[in-house]
């Protein structure tokens, strides 16, 4: 996900964050910032943020409901029944 191109040091940043800042904007890609050698964070532009948290929540939701429809269901019939009697319904 990340080149060479894409990782930088914090210090970097620090001296020079406005050219940091128009490259992100321009390029639309996330960069990672090492600190003492190692990942720290990692910085993007807001409007390729938001797209990556809705896809994200969209992928969430598909998660979701493939769980639920692989789950084994009761008939409806079975579930008005017992509820109508438990609730005190005649139907």
């Amino acid at each position: 996900m990340f080149g060479s191109n894409d990782i930088h040091t914090i210090t970097e940043f620090s001296r020079r964050p406005a050219e940091h800042l128009k490259r992100l904007t321009a390029s639309k890609r996330p960069e990672m910032y090492t600190h003492n050698g190692k990942p720290s964070v990692v910085i993007q532009d807001a409007e390729s943020y938001e797209r990556m948290a809705e896809l994200a929540e969209y992928a969430d939701s598909i998660l979701k409901i493939r769980k639920a429809l692989a789950e084994e269901g009761r008939a409806l019939e079975s579930f008005t029944s017992e509820f109508e009697r438990s609730m005190g319904i005649s139907s």
